[in-house]
């Protein structure tokens, strides 16, 4: 690329998260609040939905890839919700464990879940800045 080129980012396509079996996942997720958006089974593949938006979490069977405790320090990905004490309660009553209680960030609330092959996903509001929230 010459000095003059640049390229420029656009937004998120997917993100994606490997997992060792892609029914025990789709199950878990779903059991979590997703939906899932779509599955190409013979590329063990499944989309899951993130609200309206076009992007999503691209699940991704690893056949070797086993049950794990998330590693410490783990990327996260944070999804953004109406009320995280909520969406824990919720979390909680489908049987989805927490890594800890609710906690109080500079936006408002956040809880975290890890599904069973390690991935790290939070859960956060903008209770205290409402204004650099998503407008329902």
């Amino acid at each position: 690329m010459s000095d003059d080129q640049s390229y420029e980012l656009l937004g998120f396509d997917n993100v994606l998260l490997p997992v060792g079996d892609l029914d025990e996942a789709v199950r878990w997720y779903e059991r979590a609040g997703f939906a899932t958006d779509f599955r190409l089974d013979e590329a063990g593949i499944a989309l899951l939905k993130v609200g309206g938006e076009t992007p999503g979490i691209l699940l991704r069977r690893e056949e070797e890839f086993g049950h794990r405790p998330p590693p410490w320090p783990s990327p996260r990905v944070w999804l953004e919700v109406p009320d995280a004490r909520t969406a824990a309660h919720a979390l909680t009553e489908a049987g989805i464990p927490l890594l800890d209680a609710p906690s109080p960030v500079a936006t408002g609330w956040t809880v975290e879940i890890a599904d069973p092959w390690g991935n790290i996903l939070g859960f956060t509001d903008y209770s205290k800045r409402p204004e650099l929230g998503r407008r329902p």
